[in-house]
């Protein structure tokens, strides 16, 4: 069924719907709130900490950001090319080495400008012709109806969204940007909530004829600096929503059903997106805290563990060893210990087989 809308009438907006304010924000996305508001509070702190751990870091976002927002997209470039594509100028040999050299020439404009970057129809309208380089209608909304479509394995096909018809298309992004703004101005929600309303709002609109999902990875980029936090700089959300696309289709899919009519519910979206700033912000911390060797009652646990191990060991095996310590914690340490030469590692995954070799890299006997 394709949604008609009669002359001038207008499509429901998830920012609209909060122009008369919210009396409660779900708990969940209360508690995120917290957690982040803390997080953005300790985020001059730690951005004075370390200037090389720093730099290191934005370079290593800018590479991973470039290539997963793409990738996501089914964009793949040899990895053997990737630091010559974002940080060189070496020839480009197809057209998936130019959208992911774009998509850099977009991220180190956001990086450049931050939050003094408007956000704009204009702005929006850059980002996707620098992200999309060459492509004929690069920064143009689209000309003809689009339908969002799932194909599965056996050639079947359905329609999981129908977006904003294309000669609406003009109108609803010229509304979305003003909401933005007034939302931003007269704080009828929180702005991480309001990042994250507009996010929605953009996907279902879908106002270009492709490259919609990275443009709105870029916006979400954006948006994040005009509501102070700048973690994106330092790690790549990109990456991290690849890690986690099924839960973002899911909740994308989720969060827009009815949103034509306004009968949607944001906030299973809406909380997905503070989930990420959250896990971004926790990772940023820990790589900025760990420059030093880690401390500390967990820290000394789980470096007794490994070096008590006589030959190879797995995860699991230092799991067991350490009750009450976290998987992803030991896998991090043991990670700060290989690049200090302490231990090897053979492998990927939970079944990577390390080895201790002992501090600074010297060798046991």
């Amino acid at each position: 069924m394709i949604v008609r809308f009669e002359k001038g009438k207008q499509q429901m907006m998830t920012l609209r719907s909060f122009k008369k304010g919210l009396a409660s924000v779900p708990m969940a996305t209360a508690w995120s709130l917290t957690e982040l508001g803390q997080a953005v509070g300790r985020q001059e702190l730690f951005t004075r900490q370390s200037p090389q751990r720093l730099r290191a870091l934005r370079e290593h976002a800018l590479i991973e950001s470039a290539v997963s927002s793409n990738r996501i997209e089914g964009v793949e470039v040899d990895a053997k090319r990737v630091g010559t594509l974002v940080f060189g100028r070496a020839a480009l040999r197809d057209r998936d080495e130019e959208e992911v050299r774009g998509y850099r020439d977009a991220l180190n404009l956001i990086h450049t400008q931050g939050a003094k970057l408007q956000m704009s129809e204009k702005t929006i309208r850059d980002l996707h012709r620098l992200a999309r380089g060459s492509v004929w209608d690069a920064g143009q909304y689209k000309q003809k109806d689009t339908d969002i479509i799932e194909r599965f394995a056996d050639g079947r096909e359905r329609v999981r969204f129908r977006p904003t018809r294309a000669k609406r298309t003009p109108a609803a992004m010229a509304e979305l940007t003003e909401l933005w703004t007034d939302c931003l101005r007269e704080r009828w929600v929180p702005p991480l909530v309001a990042v994250a309303a507009f996010n929605l709002d953009f996907l279902c609109i879908h106002p270009f004829r492709d490259g919609n999902g990275r443009a709105s990875r870029l916006l979400l980029l954006l948006q994040c600096y005009h509501a102070g936090a700048e973690v994106g700089r330092y790690i790549s959300l990109e990456r991290l929503i690849e890690e986690n696309k099924e839960r973002y289709y899911e909740t994308l899919e989720q969060c827009s059903t009815g949103w034509h009519e306004g009968k949607h519910d944001p906030w299973p979206f809406i909380n997905y997106v503070l989930w990420i700033l959250r896990e971004a912000y926790k990772e940023f911390e820990y790589r900025v805290g760990q420059t030093a060797e880690p401390r500390g009652a967990k820290a000394a646990m789980v470096r007794e563990a490994v070096a008590g191990h006589p030959a190879e060991f797995r995860l699991s095996d230092i799991e067991r060893a350490c009750p009450g310590v976290g998987r992803e914690w030991i896998r991090r340490l043991l990670a700060e210990m290989r690049e200090a030469g302490e231990v090897t590692c053979k492998g990927r995954g939970p079944g990577a087989r390390w080895r201790w070799l002992g501090n600074k890299g010297s060798t046991l006997k």
